[in-house]
Protein backbone atom coordinates (compact mmCIF):
# COMPACT_ATOMS: atom_id res chain seq x y z
CA UNK A 1 0.00 0.00 0.00
CA UNK A 2 1.64 3.66 -1.30
CA UNK A 3 1.76 5.82 1.73
CA UNK A 4 0.95 9.61 1.02
CA UNK A 5 3.40 12.13 0.80
CA UNK A 6 3.07 15.80 1.62
CA UNK A 7 3.04 16.66 -2.11
CA UNK A 8 0.22 14.11 -2.38
CA UNK A 9 -2.28 16.17 -0.15
CA UNK A 10 -1.36 19.38 -1.10
CA UNK A 11 -4.57 21.64 -2.33
CA UNK A 12 -4.12 23.34 -5.49
CA UNK A 13 -4.89 27.08 -6.03
CA UNK A 14 -7.78 26.33 -7.57
CA UNK A 15 -9.07 23.27 -5.25
CA UNK A 16 -9.31 26.21 -2.88
CA UNK A 17 -11.09 28.26 -4.71
CA UNK A 18 -13.97 25.79 -5.31
CA UNK A 19 -13.54 25.30 -1.77
CA UNK A 20 -13.77 29.22 -0.90
CA UNK A 21 -17.06 29.14 -3.94
CA UNK A 22 -18.74 26.18 -2.07
CA UNK A 23 -18.56 27.87 1.29
CA UNK A 24 -19.76 31.18 -0.14
CA UNK A 25 -22.81 29.53 -1.95
CA UNK A 26 -24.16 27.90 1.52
CA UNK A 27 -23.40 31.23 3.45
CA UNK A 28 -27.28 32.13 2.47
CA UNK A 29 -29.95 34.38 3.75
CA UNK A 30 -34.20 33.89 2.49
CA UNK A 31 -36.25 36.28 1.83
CA UNK A 32 -40.70 35.85 0.81
CA UNK A 33 -42.75 38.20 0.29
CA UNK A 34 -46.71 36.88 0.83
CA UNK A 35 -49.65 38.14 -0.72
CA UNK A 36 -52.34 35.75 1.28
CA UNK A 37 -53.82 38.15 3.95
CA UNK A 38 -57.45 37.84 4.20
CA UNK A 39 -57.43 41.88 4.44
CA UNK A 40 -56.28 41.95 1.07
CA UNK A 41 -59.42 42.74 -2.01
CA UNK A 42 -57.91 40.12 -3.82
CA UNK A 43 -58.26 42.20 -7.46
CA UNK A 44 -54.98 43.58 -9.47
CA UNK A 45 -51.39 42.38 -9.18
CA UNK A 46 -48.41 43.63 -7.02
CA UNK A 47 -45.20 43.68 -9.03
CA UNK A 48 -42.09 42.85 -5.95
CA UNK A 49 -38.22 43.41 -7.32
CA UNK A 50 -35.50 42.78 -5.53
CA UNK A 51 -32.49 44.64 -5.83
CA UNK A 52 -33.90 45.91 -8.94
CA UNK A 53 -34.57 42.96 -10.47
CA UNK A 54 -38.06 42.11 -10.92
CA UNK A 55 -39.27 38.48 -9.02
CA UNK A 56 -42.62 37.88 -8.98
CA UNK A 57 -46.29 39.87 -9.94
CA UNK A 58 -47.80 38.26 -7.74
CA UNK A 59 -51.72 37.44 -7.45
CA UNK A 60 -53.95 36.89 -4.49
CA UNK A 61 -52.46 33.74 -2.37
CA UNK A 62 -49.53 33.54 -3.77
CA UNK A 63 -46.07 33.60 -2.67
CA UNK A 64 -42.38 34.13 -3.87
CA UNK A 65 -39.69 33.02 -2.31
CA UNK A 66 -35.54 33.30 -3.10
CA UNK A 67 -31.91 33.04 -1.09
CA UNK A 68 -29.55 35.70 -1.38
CA UNK A 69 -26.63 36.51 -0.32
CA UNK A 70 -26.17 37.99 3.32
CA UNK A 71 -26.13 41.82 3.58
CA UNK A 72 -28.13 44.84 2.65
CA UNK A 73 -30.91 44.62 0.25
CA UNK A 74 -33.57 47.03 -1.09
CA UNK A 75 -37.31 45.33 -1.60
CA UNK A 76 -39.73 46.97 -4.31
CA UNK A 77 -43.66 46.46 -4.86
CA UNK A 78 -45.69 48.69 -6.57
CA UNK A 79 -49.68 47.82 -7.86
CA UNK A 80 -49.29 50.39 -10.51
CA UNK A 81 -50.98 53.19 -8.37
CA UNK A 82 -48.96 53.23 -5.07
CA UNK A 83 -45.37 52.10 -4.43
CA UNK A 84 -43.21 51.24 -1.58
CA UNK A 85 -39.81 50.56 -0.46
CA UNK A 86 -37.94 48.37 2.10
CA UNK A 87 -34.52 48.69 2.99
CA UNK A 88 -32.97 46.24 5.04
CA UNK A 89 -30.32 43.83 6.12
CA UNK A 90 -30.06 39.65 6.40
CA UNK A 91 -27.62 37.82 8.12
CA UNK A 92 -26.27 34.52 7.22
CA UNK A 93 -29.23 31.90 7.82
CA UNK A 94 -31.83 34.17 8.52
CA UNK A 95 -35.19 34.02 6.67
CA UNK A 96 -37.24 37.41 6.11
CA UNK A 97 -40.84 37.16 5.66
CA UNK A 98 -42.89 40.03 4.05
CA UNK A 99 -46.59 40.91 3.20
CA UNK A 100 -48.12 42.02 0.55
CA UNK A 101 -51.46 43.60 0.37
CA UNK A 102 -54.04 44.95 -1.72
CA UNK A 103 -56.17 46.70 0.49
CA UNK A 104 -59.67 48.85 0.33
CA UNK A 105 -59.32 52.44 1.22
CA UNK A 106 -61.04 55.81 1.24
CA UNK A 107 -62.72 56.26 -1.95
CA UNK A 108 -62.37 52.20 -2.79
CA UNK A 109 -66.07 51.90 -3.28
CA UNK A 110 -66.96 55.81 -3.75
CA UNK A 111 -69.89 56.59 -5.73
CA UNK A 112 -66.74 58.07 -8.04
CA UNK A 113 -65.37 54.97 -8.55
CA UNK A 114 -68.16 53.75 -9.89
CA UNK A 115 -68.27 56.21 -12.58
CA UNK A 116 -64.42 55.88 -13.71
CA UNK A 117 -64.42 52.03 -13.31
CA UNK A 118 -62.89 51.73 -9.73
CA UNK A 119 -61.33 53.69 -6.90
CA UNK A 120 -57.44 53.37 -5.46
CA UNK A 121 -56.94 49.80 -4.31
CA UNK A 122 -53.70 50.90 -1.19
CA UNK A 123 -50.94 48.82 -0.98
CA UNK A 124 -49.58 47.52 2.53
CA UNK A 125 -46.35 46.36 2.65
CA UNK A 126 -44.37 45.87 5.65
CA UNK A 127 -41.96 42.80 7.11
CA UNK A 128 -43.50 40.56 9.45
CA UNK A 129 -42.43 39.11 12.54
CA UNK A 130 -40.40 36.08 12.99
CA UNK A 131 -42.76 33.63 14.61
CA UNK A 132 -41.61 33.55 17.94
CA UNK A 133 -42.58 37.08 18.39
CA UNK A 134 -46.08 36.67 17.22
CA UNK A 135 -46.75 34.63 19.66
CA UNK A 136 -45.95 36.85 22.70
Amino acid sequence: MPVATRTDIEPTAGDLDAVIEALKSSWTATITVRRQSRQDVGYREIYVSLDDEQIAILRHGEEVTREVAPGPHRLKAHNTLFRKTLDFTLNVGEHAIFAAINRAGWGTYSVLAFFIGGGPIYLTFERERPSAERQS
